[in-house]
């Protein structure tokens, strides 16, 4: 591991070691070995597309190539999360290929991305290997959906704490309700589709007409087909796949076949985002019971990439917090979420009581900034820190000039403090992405509406109905 030291520490977190950083020193030791190698890591999803990203690794008897596996797994694992992908082809260093083989397997450290990349998202097993060259991947990222705001519609959105509907009409929401819910551990299908159907119904009540419902909700959807979603993590498989896996199709048919597309709630933030900035290459992040990520391109359009950057590592710490769902350690639901906030609130000096919930404690956090406790203050900065960090590593991967931040955490003045820590990080250590990167948040407009917009112009009116 490299000695990295951080310009700005996290206050409560000290041992914190940037992704960006480790990746820039390893960078400066590959620029400097005069033996270095191309390397290319390439996914390909089943139907053909993929993508490719090439950098370069130590010469294979460098006296550090023991870090180029580090590199190596790392990179492999951001890019699974962002962009998706059942094989994976490495070019240029086959010992690494090797390694990466054994980690990402049934019986390797990654024997959760192994069997989520493989059977769960994309029903094909999962595969690394060794390769020449591939010359027959697609890179076509773009998704056709999004910004049609003509006609009646409704737009839902459904989350681990509430789900949420609005009527819109032409673009402008004339109707929106919040409804609590608890989904996470309902065994009963009926009790997901209902409630889903049932926000529908709600909002489809204020229109004079329903041209088409649009949807975002966390999880993985691949052709309004629900992949993986924690929201539905107590139904059991057998019933998951009879009756959650299709339930889109099965709301739209009992409302007559309208239109309807569903997409990830990251990337309809995005959309949000752009739509209200009037602005495009919008990373959107939303920081709530997890992390949520969407991206919208330099050219305006969603992509088909997963951007579920819960599972994207941004502390390279051996010994760093981890994920309960994944096993793995340094990712970013442990530093960009409800989870974030309860773990660094013991450092911070809170003593809560063990039955008190994530979302309990956040909001007693948040009534403590509110009070101008220091404690909560320095749980924000703490956060804001290790964004600063975390979107200078984004940029790595994505062309980005906005940053669109939303979600309960950022609620109340505990997401200012978050932001201007996050700012005063990019200034200080990379005051090239200060320039030309904004960080923000919606005004509460487009808190209650934007998301509810966005969702609802998924669907083009002239497309045709999904099988």
């Amino acid at each position: 591991m490299f000695a990295v030291v951080p310009r700005v520490r996290p206050v409560l977190d000290p041992d914190f070691v940037p992704a960006v950083l480790w990746n820039r020193a390893y960078r400066s030791l590959v620029e400097a070995d005069a033996g270095s190698r191309p390397f290319e890591i390439v996914l390909v999803r089943p139907d053909g597309r993929g993508s490719v990203h090439r950098s370069r690794v130590l010469r294979a008897d460098h006296p550090e190539a023991a870090l180029t596996r580090r590199y190596a797994e790392r990179l492999l694992k951001f890019l699974l999360w962002q962009r998706g992908g059942s094989a994976v082809r490495v070019i240029g260093a086959p010992e690494i290929a090797t390694h990466l083989a054994a980690v990402y397997s049934p019986s390797g450290e990654r024997a959760f991305d192994f069997e989520f990349m493989g059977e769960r998202v994309y029903g094909a097993r999962f595969s690394v290997a060794a390769a020449d060259r591939v010359s027959d991947v697609l890179e076509s990222d773009d998704l056709p959906v999004g910004r049609h705001l003509e006609g009646c519609r409704v737009g839902f959105d459904i989350g681990g704490s509430d789900r949420k509907a609005a009527a819109v009409i032409n673009g402008r929401v004339v109707y929106s309700e919040e409804i609590p819910w608890n989904p996470y551990f309902e065994k009963d299908p009926s009790y997901h589709i209902e409630g889903i159907h049932d926000s529908i119904a709600r909002a489809a009540a204020k229109l004079p007409r329903l041209d088409a419902i649009g949807g975002s909700a966390a999880g993985v959807y691949v052709n309004n087909e629900v992949r993986v979603a924690s929201l539905f993590r107590g139904v059991p498989p057998d019933a998951f796949q009879k009756h959650i896996r299709r339930m889109f199709f099965t709301l739209r048919e009992r409302w007559g076949g309208v239109p309807f597309e569903v997409a990830n709630d990251g990337e309809v933030t995005a959309l949000a985002g752009s739509m209200a900035l009037g602005a495009n290459a919008v990373l959107g992040i939303s920081m709530g019971t997890s992390l949520a990520g969407g991206y919208v391109t330099p050219s305006g359009s969603i992509t088909n990439w997963l951007n579920e950057l819960a599972f994207a590592p941004v502390d390279f710490r051996v010994d760093a917090p981890r994920d309960e769902w994944s096993g793995d350690a340094g990712c970013g639901v442990q530093y960009f979420s409800q989870q974030a906030v309860s773990r660094l609130s013991v450092p911070a000096g809170f003593r809560f009581h063990e039955a008190l919930t994530a979302p309990e404690r956040l909001l007693r956090i948040q009534e403590s900034m509110q009070e101008g406790d220091p404690r909560a203050r320095a749980v924000y900065e703490t956060i804001g820190t290790y964004f600063g960090y975390a979107v200078a590593h984004f940029a790595d991967y994505y062309e980005i000039s906005h940053v669109l931040v939303l979600g309960r955490v950022t609620s109340g003045s505990g997401g200012g403090v978050m932001l201007d820590r996050a700012r005063a990080v990019l200034g200080e250590e990379f005051p090239d992405l200060a320039a030309r990167i904004r960080l923000g948040m919606p005004d509460e407009k487009d808190k209650r509406h934007g998301q509810a917009i966005a969702a609802a112009s998924l669907p083009s009116l002239g497309a045709a109905k999904r099988r």
